[in-house]
């Protein structure tokens, strides 16, 4: 589990305009562009957590660096285990509502099967889309965004049962403001993404 993560919003008109098998080298082409990329991240955040870059690409995509993870994909992954330690005592409405939201980008579901890439928008030949984590169309992610907004006021009845039944302090998302505040990092680029009417998507390089 040494993987990393980088979160990106991108405009999928942008990436409609190229065939499937060549839309995420087009994202990674612009993410690594000498001088207008984000590889180095030199160019200042507009906004807390957001980079953007320069150039001609500069409204098409934006990175978002989640606090606290240094650009691991650890952090999502026990996201996603400490949900499924609390969740079968959380309330059911919290539950559908988190199940919805953690299963459509970092939770692999009570089975291990949950899949969080929309098929056909890149390439489904692994060769071509390795490192995909995470891609959602804008439907996808408005409907992820919706399942957020009600999680959230939700969030704050789940530290007694967190702190019982899946806290591990001293480890990864191992306290509740820890899973919280990944939980509201993935909230702000849902937000901004469906604002939008963008796609979100994780690569790991």
């Amino acid at each position: 589990m040494g993987l990393d993560i980088t979160v990106m919003i991108a405009d999928w008109g942008w990436l409609g305009d190229v065939p499937p098998p060549e839309r995420l080298a087009r994202l990674r082409d612009a993410w690594y562009a000498d001088e207008t990329g984000l590889w180095d991240f030199d160019a200042p955040p507009v906004t807390d957590d957001w980079q953007w870059p320069q150039g001609p690409d500069a409204a098409s995509f934006a990175v978002y660096d989640f606090p606290h993870t240094a650009g691991s994909f650890k952090a999502h992954f026990w996201a996603g285990q400490r949900w499924e330690c609390l969740r079968g005592h959380a309330g059911p409405e919290a539950r559908t509502d988190l199940d919805a939201l953690l299963l459509g980008l970092i939770w692999d579901g009570p089975d291990g099967e949950a899949q969080h890439t929309d098929p056909g928008f890149f390439s489904d030949d692994p060769r071509i889309s390795y490192g995909l984590l995470v891609a959602r169309s804008p439907d996808r992610v408005r409907e992820l965004a919706s399942a957020w907004e009600r999680s959230r006021p939700r969030l704050g009845g789940l530290r007694e049962a967190f702190t019982e039944h899946a806290a591990v302090p001293g480890a990864w998302v191992g306290e509740f403001h820890a899973f919280v505040g990944l939980l509201e990092g993935w909230g702000r680029v849902l937000d901004e993404a469906s604002r939008r009417g963008w796609g979100v998507v994780g690569v790991s390089e």
